[in-house]
Formats: structure tokens, C-alpha cells, sequence
């Protein structure tokens, strides 16, 4: 498959929010909120403060150890599993919910930014092993978020009567999608093979959240991916003074909620504003909040509730019933992993900008925050289309109804724009208001007056004429939107949108062949691969 690889700096693509362009260019105004500077040789630094780091190797092996007694094992993932032993071994993590088959094209982005970047410190610090690791966010209740997928431009959503956190919904309410998945596929040979692996890892599995996490493991095992379910006893039993210190003490929402003031004073709105209490109860098919109200706590939408006392208890003998949220979970990831960087995108990396205080308090080292790649797909068909149109890759960028004027009038067979006549219209009014204030000089404002409804007759005149010319240059204005919706869907990414799956049916492992090849850690640059 040939292939041209070009970049396109972020502050030049609109889609992109000022704190995540300002983030990856490193402009001042952001630099206060983050620990480190993001590129190789800060990692030296990352290293030497988190070797001073109490860890829970044997615990974190054992775990994993446990959760891999599930799945297909290759020497590279065991090796890589029982490297996590020794103190010059670290992570670098990336983590997202259990999105259904995947979700948005940027959970593999994510996926491949976190290796590449383990394969660029390899070749940097020899001395030490880098492990990537995968977090599967499973106790996250969110079920809007991650229940559909697209492809081809089409939804395909999960239906479910459970509630609770999306991890222990039952896998046997999939068979409906994964019926629907198969039509879409058909008989291409690439998708038999990925049904044959999302079937076997979606029926095999009783609950969601391993099956997510199986599937992730077999499409990266041969890259040494690591996959980790957080929500285990054992990891919650070593988070026990964690969990305490927040429920009794509500110690993170004064420290995030002023770190928070100070990016509002810096420009950038809040990402992640913290609650009083950042955990939530899990039993059942329950994950709720913990309010506190009168000295008792409570637990929202239940009859569930603790004396100061009684949730003492509670921790000690049910940890895994505190499900930590989107303001604790940082503070258990780094916990427990020997991690050195946090690999996510623009709003991830937002909100973990609004923690460092809170890092502090805990004793808690922050990680380097790391901006995963970002890719736009460009297939032959769709190259052709833009050529057609005489246009770049950079062009496509901004297709907007701005654009789409400057487009007509640049390929239109006449002539569109009356600036020329708005010009010499507005000289000669110019002159009759000279001639007038001569005569009397109370006209001048009268003729000056009326220049402005001249204004909006010739603007309907040129909203006619263009109007006009777009209707002749339909064909043209229609390929130009067909572009605009494939290559940013919604008005947005692809990345944000599309399903790896359709990609996998067109190119098999060459896929994810090619974005491992063309992904660079640490860069300014949205990648852009063209099939040629």
C-alpha cells in the first residue's frame, strides 16, 4: 500500500481547543500546572524521582499474573509481567473506559503512542526496561459514553436493562450487536478474522470489562501490552489510606478546586471540577455517590448509609466497594504502578493538569503528561476527490462556509465578487457627501447615512449572486461537504468518531502497522497518512 506521510501543526487544525495546542507548544501560560517538560531527556528526572517511590511490585504481579491466567500468553507480555519486579523496570500508562469494541479511532491511538514512546526510552535509557501498560477504566457507570461504535458511517449500539459500572455488565446482552457487526462485515476476509476474535472474546468472557480488556490484550500481545483491571480487592486493600483520607477528611476537592482558580486566572476553563467526597459506592448493580449529611454518609439513589464509624468499617473490610472517580483514579493508578508518564489526549491531560496539589498531599510523584498522536486517514478514493477539487490536505482542514465562498469565487467561470463595485460605489458616495457638506454642510451625515442601506442592498446583491453561482456549482459544493463529513465527522476529528474495525476490513495488520511506523511521541503535528 503506498503511502505519503505528511504532519500539520495543531494550531493550524480548529478542532483542537487553545489549552491542548498551547499544551504541546509549550506555552508559558500552562507550564505552572505539570511537573515536567515533555520530551526524552525530562525523563531522566522522571526516573530518578520515582525510583524514591514505594511500590507494590509483588502485589501489582501477582495481580496481573492472576488476570492473564485468562488469556493467551506470549513470552513477550510474561516477560514483561515479571520484569515489573525489578526496581529499573517502570510504565508508561495509558488507560481509557471498555468502549464497545473499542469505541473512537483514538483508544488505538492511544494505545500505539504508549508503545512507540516505550520503544524511544528503550533506545534512550538502556539501562532501564519500559513496560506499556493499558488501564481499562471498568468501574466507570458511564454507559452513554461507551455503548455504541461507528462504521461506515453507520451506529451500532448496545442495549442493556443493567446499570452500574459498565465492567460487570453481562456479556450475553451482546448478542444482538454482535449479530449486526457480522452483517457489516459480510465476507470480507480481514473482519472474519477480527468477528472471529471480538465473538470469541465477548461470549468467552461472563463480563464486559475482561472481555474489553481480552480483546485489547489479543490485538496488542505481540507488541507487549500489558492490560490492567484496577478493580481488584487487593488493589483496593493497598489503597485503604487513600480511600480514608478522602472519605473522612475530604482532602482533594480545596486542592483541586484552587489549582483550578489558577488556571481560570490563566485563561483556560475547568476541566474536572471535584466533588466533596471522589468516590463512589459499587455493590451490585449500584455506583453512586457518597454524599455527607449531618455527620452520616450516604450513598445517592440508595437507602445506603454509614455512621463515621460504620464507614471505617466499611473500608477496612469492603475497599472494593470505593470506586475511586475521574479526580481520585490518577491518585490510584500512580499508587500502585512504578509509572513515569501519563499518555492521553487533550481533555485527559486537562484535567490531570488540575491535580499536582493534590499529588502533593498524597506523596504521590506526577507523571510526565504525554499528548498522544493524532491521525487523520486519507483513503485513495478520498485522495482523488480532493485532487480533483485542486485542492491540498491542508485545505481540507478548513472547509467551512467561509471557504466554500473563497472556493467559488476562485473556480467559479465568472465573476462573483463585487468588492471591486462596493468599492467605487463607497468612492463615490465619498464624493456626494464632499459635494453636499459644500452645499450645506447638515447634508453630509444624510448622504453618509444612507451609504449604510446602500451597503445592504449591494451584500443581498452578492448574497444573490453567489447564491446563484453555488446552485450552478452544486456537483463541486456537494463533493466538498461529502470531504468535509468523511475526514471530520459531526464537524469534528475522525478520531473522535470512527471505529477501527472498518480500517482493519480494508488493510489488515498493515493497519496498525502503518500508525505504529508513522507515530512519533512528543510531537506538535496532527500525522496525516495519504494512500497514494
Amino acid at each position: 500500500m503506498p503511502l505519503r506521510i505528511q504532519k500539520q501543526h495543531f494550531s493550524k487544525i480548529s478542532q483542537f481547543s487553545k489549552r491542548d495546542v498551547n499544551y504541546v507548544t509549550q506555552h508559558t501560560s500552562l507550564r505552572p500546572f505539570y511537573k515536567y517538560t515533555p520530551n526524552l531527556d525530562a525523563f531522566k528526572s522522571v526516573i530518578e524521582d520515582k525510583s524514591k517511590a514505594s511500590i507494590p511490585r509483588q502485589l501489582l504481579v501477582n495481580i496481573l499474573k492472576e488476570q492473564y491466567s485468562h488469556f493467551d500468553l506470549n513470552d513477550t507480555i510474561q516477560d514483561n509481567i515479571d520484569a515489573l519486579l525489578d526496581k529499573n523496570t517502570f510504565t508508561i500508562i495509558t488507560a481509557h473506559q471498555p468502549s464497545l469494541f473499542t469505541g473512537p479511532l483514538y483508544y488505538i491511538y492511544k494505545i500505539i503512542t504508549t508503545i512507540n514512546l516505550v520503544n524511544a526510552l528503550t533506545n534512550k535509557y538502556p539501562k532501564y526496561k519500559f513496560v506499556p501498560v493499558f488501564v481499562s477504566g471498568a468501574e466507570d457507570h458511564d454507559f452513554e459514553e461507551i455503548n455504541h461504535f461507528h462504521i461506515f458511517g453507520k451506529t451500532i449500539e448496545w442495549s442493556t436493562e443493567e446499570s452500574g459500572a459498565t465492567g460487570t455488565m453481562k456479556t450475553d446482552s451482546l448478542n444482538d450487536v454482535l449479530l449486526q457487526l457480522k452483517e457489516f462485515i459480510g465476507n470480507n476476509e480481514n473482519g472474519e478474522y477480527l468477528y472471529k476474535l471480538i465473538e470469541k472474546t465477548h461470549t468467552k468472557n461472563e463480563f464486559y470489562g475482561m472481555a474489553s480488556l481480552e480483546m485489547t490484550h489479543e490485538l496488542f500481545k505481540h507488541l507487549g501490552l500489558l492490560v490492567l483491571n484496577m478493580n481488584h480487592k487487593k488493589l483496593k486493600q493497598h489503597f485503604i489510606p487513600f480511600i480514608k483520607d478522602e472519605i473522612l477528611n475530604q482532602v482533594s476537592a480545596p486542592l483541586v478546586n484552587s489549582e483550578i482558580e489558577n488556571i481560570k486566572q490563566a485563561g483556560y476553563k475547568a476541566q474536572a471540577p471535584p466533588r466533596p467526597i471522589n468516590f463512589f459506592y459499587m455493590i451490585d448493580q449500584i455506583r453512586s455517590m457518597i454524599t455527607l449529611e449531618d455527620d452520616i454518609y450516604k450513598v445517592k439513589n440508595s437507602e445506603i448509609q454509614f455512621s463515621k464509624d460504620e464507614m471505617i468499617q466499611e473500608i477496612e473490610n469492603h475497599p472494593e466497594r470505593f470506586s475511586p472517580n475521574v479526580i481520585m483514579r490518577p491518585i490510584f493508578q500512580e499508587s500502585i504502578l512504578p509509572n513515569l508518564a501519563y499518555v492521553g489526549g487533550g481533555g485527559e491531560l486537562a484535567y490531570w493538569m488540575e491535580r499536582q496539589p493534590q499529588f502533593d498531599h498524597f506523596g504521590i510523584n506526577f507523571p510526565m503528561l504525554v499528548r498522544r498522536n493524532s491521525a487523520l486517514w486519507v483513503n485513495k478514493s478520498m485522495k482523488k476527490k480532493i485532487d480533483k477539487l485542486d485542492l491540498t490536505i491542508n485545505d481540507t482542514f478548513s472547509i467551512n462556509d467561509a471557504f466554500i465562498k473563497e472556493f467559488i469565487k476562485k473556480n467559479s467561470k465568472n465573476e462573483v465578487s463585487i468588492d471591486q463595485e462596493s468599492k467605487e460605489i463607497q468612492e463615490i458616495i465619498q464624493k456626494l457627501a464632499q459635494k453636499a457638506e459644500k452645499i450645506d454642510p447638515t447634508l453630509k451625515p444624510f448622504v453618509l447615512g444612507n451609504s449604510k442601506s446602500i451597503e445592504k442592498v449591494l451584500e443581498k446583491i452578492g448574497g444573490r449572486l453567489m447564491k446563484a453561482e453555488k446552485s450552478k456549482m452544486e456537483t463541486q459544493i456537494k463533493q466538498l461537504d461529502y470531504i468535509k463529513e468523511k475526514l471530520y465527522p459531526k464537524n469534528g476529528l475522525q478520531e473522535r468518531y470512527d471505529n477501527f474495525i472498518e480500517y482493519y476490513m480494508r488493510y489488515g495488520e498493515s493497519y496498525f502497522e502503518v500508525l505504529q511506523n508513522s507515530f512519533e511521541p512528543l510531537i506538535e503535528e496532527m500525522i496525516v497518512i495519504m494512500e497514494q
